[in-house]
């Protein structure tokens, strides 16, 4: 699905992957975040980082609001209630500036730890 603005000078769309991928970077640059997560459904938490930044990340675009979920694998001895509102306040920035759409919500799902030695 693609956002879609209507201005006086014309329409801006902006797609769901956008959104994803804007999401995505911004979750990988929170502290305490090793990797994102493929999610279950995928056989075994296929754990991934840099390259594909858009798994884990799930976006519901509508005229000017937007939903994301998030699933994540953090970091061990990291708070993760204070990790995940970090995240949640990172995304929902990153996202609202560079697309001006209003975040409604950030969901986020811890599926593993990590230590500081795995391989994510």
């Amino acid at each position: 699905m693609t956002e879609q603005l209507q201005l006086d000078s014309g329409m801006i769309r902006i797609s769901d992957d956008v959104v994803a991928k804007i999401a995505g970077m911004a979750a990988l640059e929170t502290p305490g975040i090793a990797a994102m997560s493929g999610g279950l459904s995928e056989g075994w938490a296929k754990r991934l980082s840099g390259k594909n930044v858009q798994r884990g990340v799930t976006v519901e675009v509508g005229q000017l609001e937007a939903a994301i979920d998030l699933r994540i694998i953090v970091l061990y001895g990291t708070p993760i209630h204070e990790v995940s509102r970090m995240l949640q306040q990172n995304v929902r920035e990153a996202v609202e500036s560079m697309t001006g759409l209003k975040i409604v919500e950030v969901n986020v799902k811890v599926e593993g730890v990590a230590f500081k030695d795995d391989e994510v």
